[in-house]
């Protein structure tokens, strides 16, 4: 086995000075931003670590067995089979890309067994029907700022991060007789989202006398929120709402996408409001992009009614 110095070093792009590995992992991070970005750097010091601990090179010299080997370490170590798959997401790109690449003469991770993960219904904890409608009453008595992010978790199904990106110029559009809230998700995909008068009305209650900027704010400083307040807010309006259990940001959007299904959604129109890529990742969410007169949230919207 080879001995490689530094590999848990990823650097800014600089041949020379790199080994293949990190000139691997560089180019494959080099396609993303954000909190993917983040995410599969995470990823790949993990296995950087792990080979230098093995006396491996994290690239040259790496066989299936070896990638098979790290994905037991991994569901050793704790991981839920849903977590390692996850978790393996950068490590096979990495391969993937270093072979097209030319860094390889093959990908050794293409045909690595990840553990079978059952996704017959979803593990987090959403809201039922009831238990939304009390979310989404309780939330504006707190704030107009815990008020708008609710509506935007619980009806429109953001993310968190999105949900604190909103700026008040971003639904300021009319379009086909609809209030739009234009958005850009996740994998920087842009989207439409019709807005409803209950959720309009407390977009629009958050704004105040303000004509641009960040609309959700921290109620005591005024500054734009972020994901982690997000968090914050979301637990304190479940806590205030008598809600028993941990709820989180995407324990809303979990809500909004099951409570849609429920009131009659079609999968089709349900996989728009959550914008999911795939429908299988859809029907996930246990229980049908651009019409905007039959969108998720006006079903959604008429059953929870009298909120």
């Amino acid at each position: 086995m080879t001995t490689t110095t530094t590999t848990t070093s990823l650097l800014p792009f600089q041949p020379d000075a790199m080994t293949p590995a990190q000139r691997a992992a560089v180019s494959y991070l080099a396609r993303y931003t954000g909190h993917t970005h983040t995410l599969y750097a995470y990823q790949l010091r993990r296995w950087f670590g792990w080979c230098e601990t093995n006396d491996l090179d994290p690239l040259v010299g790496i066989e299936r067995a070896h990638i098979e080997l790290y994905i037991r370490h991994l569901g050793e170590s704790g991981l839920m089979a849903s977590s390692v798959s996850t978790s393996m997401h950068a490590i096979r790109g990495f391969f993937r890309f270093a072979h097209i690449d030319g860094l390889t003469v093959s990908d050794p991770a293409v045909y690595a067994r990840l553990p079978k993960v059952h996704r017959d219904e979803s593990r987090t904890q959403g809201l039922d029907r009831l238990e939304l409608i009390r979310f989404l009453q309780v939330a504006p008595t707190i704030s107009v700022h815990h008020g708008a992010l609710a509506y935007l978790l619980g009806i429109n199904a953001l993310r968190a991060s999105e949900a604190a990106a909103v700026r008040i110029e971003d639904y300021a559009e009319t379009l086909r007789g609809h209030r739009v809230l234009r958005l850009v998700g996740k994998g920087n995909k842009p989207a439409t989202m019709p807005l409803t008068v209950p959720v309009l009305r407390v977009l629009e209650a958050c704004r105040g006398e303000r004509t641009e900027g960040p609309l959700v704010l921290r109620p005591m400083t005024g500054k734009a929120i972020d994901r982690r307040d997000a968090y914050r807010m979301v637990a304190r309006i479940a806590k205030t709402a008598g809600i028993p259990r941990h709820i989180s940001p995407h324990s809303l959007r979990h809500a909004a996408i099951t409570n849609a299904l429920d009131a009659g959604v079609p999968l089709r129109d349900a996989q728009i409001l959550a914008r999911h890529a795939d429908p299988r990742t859809t029907e996930h969410y246990d229980r049908a992009r651009g019409n905007l007169d039959r969108h998720g949230v006006h079903f959604l919207t008429a059953y929870v009614a009298g909120v």
